[in-house]
């Protein structure tokens, strides 16, 4: 199965963001993908963590959702939105969530980023937990191939990469193909984006695709980019390094099967 990365440098402004992830999600079908991965804070990096308040959307619809669903439909894709901003259960709150369209724009999951980012060197400060509510649940979904595959998804956002226990329970779940939807900061990126996704793939012998925010964004906020598919033995099949674009990569389920037959780690658990 064909699938692609897509790495934005999202502005201020929900429409130009919009216009913006269209035109990669075009090229992305163009090239043959199946399934096309945007990623976190797509529609939005604010100049404020409160700018994202206005755009809530409730489960009951939205602009953005309508149109993650119109461009799944018409482009014949699976879209997973990298985030939205989603309704709360805590007032002047939202949650960062993950919604995944089949082709025929039908919704199909959920998931509510678990892990809030917190960082402070002195220089750059970062607290989602100021305006963004946990997530408590793990997701999978399932996507059916064309070629009449099924591969089962696991579903993560950006910091959950340092939380080794959610891939672990998304392995146990007998996921093969792990998401991580990012903005990593410059900082936090160059030290660690790179080996945490090739960590994850190695430990749970699963491929790992990473859409992220890589540039220079109108608020002044620096991210690292380098979007990248990850196979189950550890290599990086394929990359981008800053500014807009899209990372394609195929994904054989028969490496997979060898991997995990020649190194049954995943049978080894004992804890």
């Amino acid at each position: 199965m064909q699938v692609a990365a897509l790495q934005m440098v999202s502005g201020t402004r929900l429409d130009d963001n919009l216009q913006a992830a269209h035109r990669l999600l075009e090229q992305a079908a163009r090239q043959g993908a199946e399934l096309a991965v945007l990623p976190e804070y797509f529609c939005i990096m604010g100049h404020r963590d409160t700018d994202k308040l206005p755009l809530v959307e409730t489960p009951a619809g939205g602009p953005i959702q309508d149109f993650l669903a119109a461009s799944a439909r018409s482009l014949g894709l699976w879209v997973v939105g990298g985030t939205i901003p989603m309704q709360a259960n805590t007032p002047d709150k939202v949650r960062n969530t993950t919604l995944v369209f089949d082709p025929a724009g039908t919704q199909v999951a959920r998931y509510d980023k678990i892990h809030l980012f917190r960082f402070d060197n002195g220089r750059e400060q970062y607290d989602e937990s100021r305006v963004i509510e946990a997530g408590a649940s793990e997701v999978q979904f399932d996507l059916p191939a064309r070629d009449g595959r099924c591969w089962r998804v696991g579903l993560s956002v950006c910091y959950d990469l340092r939380f080794p226990e959610l891939y672990r329970a998304h392995a146990r779940a007998g996921a093969d193909l792990l998401l991580v939807p990012s903005a990593f900061t410059y900082t936090t990126g160059r030290a660690h984006w790179d080996l945490l996704l090739r960590a994850r793939a190695i430990e749970n012998l699963a491929y790992v695709l990473a859409p992220a925010q890589g540039g220079m964004h109108e608020n002044g906020r620096h991210t690292w980019g380098h979007s990248m598919l990850v196979d189950p033995w550890g290599n990086v099949i394929a990359s981008i390094d800053q500014g807009p674009g899209v990372v394609t990569g195929t994904l054989d389920a028969a490496k997979i099967a060898s991997v995990r037959e020649q190194l049954p780690a995943l049978q080894h658990r004992v804890l």
